[in-house]
């Protein structure tokens, strides 16, 4: 929890009764790999800060291929904001990929400091732009960039994913086959 509040304290000056309030709202657990937070289908009431580890949210289309939306790792938020903000069953699955610690909130409890300490509002802000930011240049990416292109890119962003990813996890990531993916590697060894 320390390392969250540290982050928080370095974007906005944080009064002790916010600190305590999030600390008050906080659950601080660890899971192990293979564990599920969020599964699809489900009422959605939580959202998870990942201070160690790797979870990755993912969905099943119609003819039961997975798709996966994000990883989220050391620092990062992860959650069903769909289903949280408008209120619906959940579009996606969030899995744990290896044993990692996590933060867990309730997201009402969350999005209510913003009432309660105004000073908490820009942190959120600049999360929620960080977070549509990385979206749209995730579309873009899969709009505009080879196979090759979006997995050097996914390998600068998460650097030792794939010491503890399957392979259709991360192909799956890029919108890919696993056989093209293994055929992106052989021509990187290649160069």
């Amino acid at each position: 929890m320390k390392e969250l509040i540290t982050k928080i304290k370095n974007s906005i000056t944080l009064s002790p009764a916010a600190e305590e309030h999030l600390f008050s709202i906080a659950k601080e657990r660890a899971v192990s790999k293979g564990e599920v937070l969020i599964r699809q289908g489900q009422s959605v009431k939580k959202t998870f800060f990942v201070t160690n580890g790797c979870l990755r949210s993912y969905c099943i289309d119609q003819n039961g291929k997975e798709h996966t939306l994000q990883f989220a790792i050391k620092d990062w938020w992860i959650s069903d904001f769909i289903a949280i903000y408008n209120n619906e069953l959940a579009t996606l699955t969030v899995e744990c990929i290896m044993d990692s610690n996590i933060i867990e909130f309730n997201a009402k409890e969350l999005d209510k400091i913003h009432s309660l300490f105004p000073e908490f509002e820009p942190f959120q802000r600049k999360n929620l732009e960080r977070h549509v930011v990385s979206l749209h240049k995730r579309i873009l990416n899969q709009l505009q960039l080879t196979a090759a292109e979006r997995y050097d890119l996914f390998l600068e962003q998460y650097p030792d994913i794939e010491q503890y990813t399957p392979n259709y996890h991360i192909a799956s990531y890029l919108g890919i086959t696993q056989q093209s993916l293994s055929r992106i590697r052989v021509e990187k060894v290649r160069k």
